[in-house]
């Protein structure tokens, strides 16, 4: 079973393969900040900082909610984001904060 490693609480998890980097946090207390769940916030955007090639596809949301060059530098929504190995993931309460203000890109 693979596992999860929230660099700023300094908590790791071993979960279920497909388990969702969110999920787990709420669960097991792993802190990563988090509001809606629905890919609408930000507030759980977090940097997959090893694993990357661990995380499934990038979702429509995340893509919106994120844009690309955030998404190029390795960041994912946690709620998004469901992992096959191991993964380590950390978050930047600034960013953040950043991406909250965003408006979500709607496609017309």
């Amino acid at each position: 079973m693979p596992f999860i490693n929230y660099k700023n609480a300094d908590k790791k998890f071993e979960v279920p393969n497909e388990s969702n980097i969110l999920r787990v946090s709420l669960r097991y207390e792993g802190d990563l900040p988090n509001r809606c769940g629905g890919g609408y916030c930000g507030t759980c955007l977090v940097k997959i900082e090893e694993g990357a090639e661990n995380v499934d596809k990038i979702k429509p949301a995340e893509v919106k909610k994120l844009g690309e060059e955030l998404l190029e530098q390795g960041y994912r929504l946690g709620c998004q984001s469901f992992i096959t190995g191991d993964v380590t993931v950390s978050w930047d309460d600034a960013l953040t904060k950043e991406v909250q203000r965003r408006k979500v890109k709607v496609n017309k």
